[in-house]
């Protein structure tokens, strides 16, 4: 009996026990209690800052969106035991409900499955029960918001949306989980000020950590449906009616080859028109959440992004460097690498190695990350990471860029050679194809569809 059998016999119930909201002169802070019966309680929180005037008591609205927020929050202790009963004392869900969870923890935890070995069944790996309701006192408050609310992560992409919608006049505020020297130097380079950043501190149970010391279950969970409903909070706050992601088209592609695992579920645009239409039908705010760059590639995103140097010195998309204080570029992680290689046919050596502190297409120790990047392996790296096809061009332009300025090719870029990857004939076919591309799986509202089309001429 594996892990995952175990546990889920030993521990069959999980409990969603409730949320509280309460509210502060500066602040609106919701705390949560979720427990594993038999084994452990967790008190995880949230802190939001509360507008001057603005009250969420007897709000039906916020208290719908405090008990999802709830709801996306546990499926991180969950996991831990996986357990077959997921019972809601708080809230309320109808049927249709329960299945779109199911649907998000299940594809959400894709990855977790298969590094762990778990062979769960998306209809039978969960039962959740609603056994909860809401106050009959509350009420639903009406809304006019505008305006948008840009969450920014400190990497390339929300750059980019801030940047493009800024330059077109929209009227934007910014959003985080937490802060890091990357997302205020973020917003200071799009020339907005301090008081355009919303910061919204997440306090997440330690005790989770004793668990998985102890042998628990532990792995990827879709961290992004976190931003999503946090992201929603915010906004209703502030009366803001767009929340503007900057997720790509590459978010679709799956990370496990002919899988349907895919690290970035959480980002992609099935979630996104899940999310999107969980918010019209329960939530009702008036909101509206979509993804800016969802038309683009990273690479064109990418090749966007280096026209607007002012972002390089402070911009930052690693994962394990983020944990450090003040963030940087760990250089030895696969997420570093793939940045570092999408941005090389638009920038120096030189340049690469000033960003990233370390020269990486030269490190014997990034060989590994490469073959997986460049569709070499089993699955792409298990990070947040663009497509196989478009490194490759990205790879194939800068070869042949440093090749014809008769620069030395990196270690990694001499490899790429002698697999027999470059082939130079087909690079701009390719190249135009790419720049050219714009995915009609999107959410954009025809104002941004415009904005994003005018920059890309400009641009590309």
């Amino acid at each position: 009996m594996g892990k995952f059998e175990e546990f889920r016999e030993k521990y069959p119930v999980f409990v969603y026990r409730s949320y509280n909201v309460n509210e502060t002169a500066e602040t609106v802070e919701i705390g949560y209690k979720f427990g594993i019966e038999g084994l452990a309680e967790f008190r995880p929180s949230w802190t939001f800052a509360r507008p001057a005037g603005m009250s969420v008591k007897g709000d039906l609205k916020f208290e719908r969106l405090a008990f999802s927020l709830g709801m996306a929050e546990a499926v991180s202790y969950w996991k831990a035991t996986c357990s077959p009963f997921f019972r809601a004392e708080c809230g309320e869900l109808d049927e249709e409900q329960k299945k779109w969870w199911k649907k998000l923890w299940f594809m959400g935890l894709g990855e977790l499955f298969f590094v762990n070995g778990i062979s769960a069944d998306p209809d039978d790996f969960v039962e959740i029960v609603s056994a909860g309701s809401y106050d009959s006192s509350l009420a639903e408050t009406d809304r006019q918001p505008k305006g948008c609310l840009v969450p920014i992560g400190g990497g390339k992409d929300s750059a980019l949306t801030l940047e493009t919608l800024v330059g077109a006049g929209m009227d934007c505020k910014c959003y985080s989980i937490n802060k890091r020297r990357s997302i205020s130097g973020t917003v200071a380079a799009a020339g907005l000020p301090e008081s355009a950043l919303i910061t919204a501190h997440r306090h997440f149970d330690r005790s989770l950590v004793d668990l998985n010391s102890k042998g628990f279950i532990n792995g990827h969970t879709p961290f992004s449906a976190i931003v999503a409903f946090s992201a929603e909070i915010t906004a209703y706050l502030n009366d803001l009616k767009y929340i503007v992601l900057s997720n790509e088209s590459s978010a679709n592609e799956s990370t496990v080859v002919g899988q349907d695992v895919n690290h970035q579920y959480s980002k992609s645009f099935e979630f996104e028109q899940d999310f999107h239409s969980y918010e019209e039908k329960y939530l009702r705010t008036g909101q509206y959440y979509f993804s800016f760059l969802r038309p683009l590639s990273e690479f064109q995103i990418a090749k966007m992004f280096v026209s607007h140097r002012k972002y390089l010195p402070v911009f930052r998309s690693c994962n394990l460097g983020s944990k450090v204080s003040p963030d940087i570029w760990c250089g030895e992680c696969p997420k570093c690498l793939f940045v570092s290689l999408i941005l090389s046919p638009f920038l120096s050596l030189s340049e690469l190695r000033g960003i990233f502190g370390k020269d990486m297409l030269n490190d014997e120790k990034m060989k590994e990350y490469f073959i997986e990047l460049i569709g070499r392996s089993e699955h792409k790296p298990f990070e947040c990471v663009g497509s196989i096809d478009e490194v490759n061009l990205a790879v194939s332009l800068a070869i042949r860029r440093l090749e014809r300025e008769g620069e030395e090719l990196p270690l990694l870029f001499e490899e790429y050679k002698a697999l027999g990857m470059y082939s130079p004939v087909s690079i701009d076919r390719i190249n135009k194809e790419y720049c050219s591309s714009f995915n009609e799986q999107n959410l954009l509202p025809d104002e941004f569809k415009t904005i994003l089309k005018n920059e890309m001429e400009r641009l590309l």
